[in-house]
């Protein structure tokens, strides 16, 4: 599961997702690309079922790139506790993703196979996201 090493800070405030993302909304590495279209939380433990997911459908050739982090620790009080007494505990780590993010970069394989993995890494994701590639957008 990703995770920081180390943090300055333990807990954090939730924030906000307005906008769309302004850096990591193009294709830096491969040839396909999985887009988010909605702000949300993606958490560690989705990045690794969409990880697994590629690289199943892939049959381990080509390349993956995880353009996502989870650095985010999202807290939740303990379940029955009474109000007050402070934050509750870390409970998993997540990565802020806004509109337009590239979550996912697939190289080295043919333009079916990249596209069908990443259709299914779609499915294990809470957000709507749309496979694009490199010629689709040099071509526009």
């Amino acid at each position: 599961m990703l995770m920081p090493k180390r943090v300055k800070y333990r807990k954090q405030m939730r924030g906000r997702m307005k906008g769309k993302e302004l850096r990591g909304a193009e294709i830096s590495f491969g040839e396909y690309a999985l887009q988010a279209l909605e702000p949300d939380w993606i958490s560690a433990r989705h990045i690794e079922a969409c990880r697994r997911s590629i690289v199943r459908n892939l049959k381990r050739r080509g390349k993956v790139w995880i353009r996502i982090f989870p650095d985010k620790p999202i807290t939740r009080r303990a379940p029955e506790s009474r109000m007050g007494k402070g934050k509750g505990n870390v409970e998993f780590w997540a990565s802020v993703v806004k509109p337009g993010r590239i979550l996912f970069e697939v190289g080295g394989v043919d333009e079916e196979t990249a596209k069908h993995a990443l259709k299914q890494a779609a499915y294990k994701l809470p957000i709507r996201t749309k496979v694009i590639s490199r010629s689709d957008i040099s071509g526009e």
